[in-house]
């Protein structure tokens, strides 16, 4: 069945950075039925609750944004929180999709199923081709058996259940916790406190050697709504940008933007994760999608978004 504008589409997660966005786009394109609980009323760990919720609003579309996700630290020090909450949330969503003749789902992984010695930039081809990146490795399985979920959901039953990977992202709405967010976020919020305190240095964890692609959260928003009525051969999909940089470099990008000279300290005792991460997005491309936000436009939004009381 087509999806259109009067369709049921539930978003699960739609309080988060991602999930919110994905809402306010389809909004923007005039999708009527969208369908969304709190947690406090669902919590998406609770699998009979989750099934019978499901099978109350047969819903035409399912998208599923709903994750535990955290920075390097988070990753690495809460892993029995970050395998066990991920595949419950995802088993839960996928078969009580599934239970309730939901054809229609878009699942949102991660660029950190790859292996941590990936060839560069990474294909959808290169998953499980290697080892993992150890301080992550709980969060990347649980995304990997999602996509493995639907995957083979879509061969048993003949579903349409198609998976996005984006590349690290940030926007609006993103979680500023210094102990447990991502890395871009975090660089914000110490440039930005500290242009407000006059303080001389900023702290980076790491090296600040190694690369990332960055991802604008609202271009993510708009591949979901993109390949909402696209019917894919592979598995998954790469969504990102197709560039990266340095954490020095972002550090020193952010400062500019911000109007402050600060000398970078490094702090080694922290991970730095994987040297690098960029993601091959010709495939994307191939179906007729690509990112339109520039960093420093989303840097810009993200910083007025920060400013007016996002801050975690």
């Amino acid at each position: 069945m087509k999806i259109n504008k009067n369709s049921k589409i539930f978003i699960a997660g739609h309080k988060g950075m991602v999930g919110s966005a994905i809402k306010k786009k389809l909004e923007q394109k005039g999708y009527k039925n969208i369908i969304t609980i709190e947690k406090k009323k669902l919590n998406l760990i609770e699998q009979k609750k989750v099934f019978n919720y499901l099978q109350r609003i047969k819903p035409n579309l399912v998208i599923l944004a709903a994750a535990k996700v955290g920075g390097i630290v988070a990753n690495n020090s809460f892993k029995s929180q970050f395998i066990y909450e991920n595949l419950q949330i995802q088993n839960n969503i996928i078969h009580g999709s599934f239970r309730s003749g939901v054809k229609n789902l878009i699942f949102l992984g991660s660029s950190c199923i790859y292996p941590k010695l990936s060839k560069q930039p990474i294909k959808e081809d290169y998953l499980l081709s290697g080892a993992l990146e150890k301080t992550n490795d709980a969060y990347a399985i649980a995304k990997i058996a999602g996509i493995k979920m639907c995957e083979n959901y879509n061969k048993s039953y003949g579903l349409n259940y198609r998976c996005l990977m984006p590349s690290n992202m940030y926007g609006p709405n993103d979680n500023y916790n210094l102990q447990n967010s991502h890395f871009f976020p975090a660089l914000i919020r110490k440039i930005y406190e500290a242009k407000k305190f006059n303080k001389k240095k900023v702290v980076v964890w790491g090296s600040g050697k190694v690369l990332r692609e960055l991802l604008y959260v609202e271009d993510l928003a708009d591949a979901v709504v993109f390949f909402i009525n696209k019917r894919i051969k592979q598995s998954f999909i790469n969504i990102g940008s197709g560039k990266d940089q340095t954490i020095r470099w972002y550090s020193k990008f952010i400062m500019k933007q911000i109007g402050v000279k600060l000398k970078i300290v490094y702090d080694k005792s922290k991970p730095d994760g994987v040297p690098r991460k960029l993601l091959d997005i010709r495939l994307a491309k191939k179906y007729g999608w690509t990112y339109k936000t520039s960093l420093k436009e989303g840097l810009k939004k993200t910083l007025l978004d920060f400013k007016s009381g996002f801050r975690k």
